[in-house]
């Protein structure tokens, strides 16, 4: 019963997909209106590269909504498509979903019958983890991706507080500091400047609006001090080293914690292993005592 109720679950979202795939659904006109309303947004800093057979595959799970608002910004960071993480998710829940029924036949061509419950549980825990296991990758790689960022972004503060000292103005402080240096983090801050010039708006507007296509809250706070000695002709140089020395101890503290963890991690192949020693030596005692009774 529960294995005909399972398969027939998998039949009804499949026969979904398709029509969604088939017939996409129309925007509602509350959507349509507020979209032609709406004033349009700048244009993003953060542009991944395009994949038309991708899109046109994953077309069934974007119109339901996937992927999340959280794994869309991770995409964005690390610069990968949305259609191409969207069909890996469904191939990778395809062929977790296909493989024990694939095997189960094999084994029954071979004469070997393990029953039908134990492949349909197999299918639906591999196509679980299939469908999973993408955004797992992706925030393991955003998460890396950021703090980097932050490290690039402690050196980017000095830079920039070092130039305001020698005299600098704070435009000219921006994209001199952003000039001397290598790296993800310096490259992107180059292309937000580079988006100011051309487009005309202040660097500090786009450096928080990158601040926030990363996930960075660090660079957004930034471009709000920077705006004030932009704008309001505070002077900015103590709040920039304070919060170049505030996120040199954040990042020390984060490593420090992440080496603890390492450590705990590396006792546990020795726990297991003296749990083994233990249940060695204690096993022919207690069979001895247990057939005695």
């Amino acid at each position: 019963m529960i294995t005909a109720l399972l398969l027939g679950i998998g039949l009804g979202l499949g026969l979904w997909a398709l029509i969604v795939w088939a017939i996409p659904p129309r925007p509602s006109l509350h959507a349509v209106l507020t979209r032609a309303a709406s004033t349009p947004s700048s244009t993003p800093l953060l542009i991944a590269g395009r994949t038309g057979w991708a899109n046109r595959l994953s077309a069934p799970l974007l119109a339901v909504g996937l992927p999340g608002e959280r794994i869309r910004r991770d995409l964005a960071a690390i610069g990968r498509p949305v259609g191409a993480h969207l069909t890996e998710k469904a191939t990778l829940t395809i062929v977790g979903l296909l493989a024990p029924v694939l095997l189960h036949g094999l084994l029954i061509v071979a004469g070997v019958n393990v029953g039908i419950n134990i492949p349909v549980i197999a299918a639906i825990v591999l196509a679980g983890a299939g469908f999973l296991w993408p955004d797992l990758r992706v925030r393991a790689a955003a998460a890396r991706l950021r703090t980097g960022f932050r490290h690039g972004l402690s050196s980017y503060l000095d830079l920039v507080w070092i130039t305001l000292a020698g005299g600098a103005g704070v435009d000219s402080a921006l994209h001199d500091s952003a000039a001397v240096g290598q790296g993800c983090a310096f490259a992107q801050i180059q292309r937000a400047l580079a988006a100011a010039t051309l487009t005309r708006s202040t660097p500090w507007a786009r450096l928080h609006q990158l601040g926030e296509e990363l996930g960075v809250t660090e660079l957004a706070e930034l471009a709000a001090s920077v705006s004030l000695a932009g704008t309001e002709g505070a002077k900015v140089r103590a709040s920039l080293a304070a919060k170049a020395a505030a996120l040199r101890a954040h990042q020390l503290s984060n490593a420090e914690a992440e080496a603890q963890s390492a450590t705990e991690r590396m006792s546990l192949p020795v726990m297991v292993l003296l749990l083994g020693f233990l249940t060695f030596i204690t096993y022919p005692a207690l069979t001895q005592v247990l057939n005695g009774l």
